[in-house]
This record gives structure tokens, sequence and C-alpha cells, in this order.
């Protein structure tokens, strides 16, 4: 993996409010959602094609597969791309650029 990268996660609280001003809260989903968003730059064009056939095989979203968190090293055994489109760039000379965004699902 290239730098700079992203890794967010993110809890999903219910928040009930009450004619009385009051408030109760619980959580939307049991487990908080990890999503890393990994940008490559100076990739040769072998590298993109062998990005771009993974993301085929994949079918985009729809696919699951394990990623390795590259901060911590812990495995995510069921994870997807976010969107259905690969975009990719070419910079100067023959290097190309792709950001790809992963998620873990919420089992």
């Amino acid at each position: 993996m290239q730098y700079p990268a992203q890794r967010t996660t993110e809890f999903s609280t219910e928040v009930l409010r009450f004619v009385d001003g009051a408030e109760q809260r619980f959580p939307g989903y049991g487990t908080l959602l990890r999503r890393w968003v990994i940008r490559l730059d100076l990739l040769t064009e072998d590298e993109m094609n062998r990005i771009a056939s993974f993301y085929s095989v994949q079918a985009g979203a729809a696919g699951t597969f394990s990623f390795t968190d590259p901060w911590d090293g812990a495995v995510y055994s069921s994870c997807s791309f976010e969107g259905d489109e690969l975009a990719g760039s070419l910079n100067s000379g023959d290097r190309q650029t792709t950001t790809l965004t992963i998620r873990a699902s919420r089992d």
C-alpha cells in the first residue's frame, strides 16, 4: 500500500427525542463500520491491469474478499469495494493512479 491512506470507523446511534425533550439512544447496528480509502499512485500498466482484473472478478461492490488492515495487521474476512466503477487516470509518464475504498461488512 502506498501512502497517504485513510482508515475510518463509524458507529451508528439512533436517537429518539420525546415531546418532553428527553432522549433515548440505542445502537443502529451492532458493530462499527470499518472503511479504508487507499490511494495508489505511480502504478505501472501491469499493476493497474491486475487491480482492474481483481475488481472485475469481485464484480465491483458485489463480491467479498479478505483484507488485511495495514495499520494493525488484523484480517477482515468479509470485505467489499464501495462502488461498482474503478476509476483510474494517467500521471506524467507512463504511471497510473487510482483510489480504492474498501469496507468491512457488519456481520
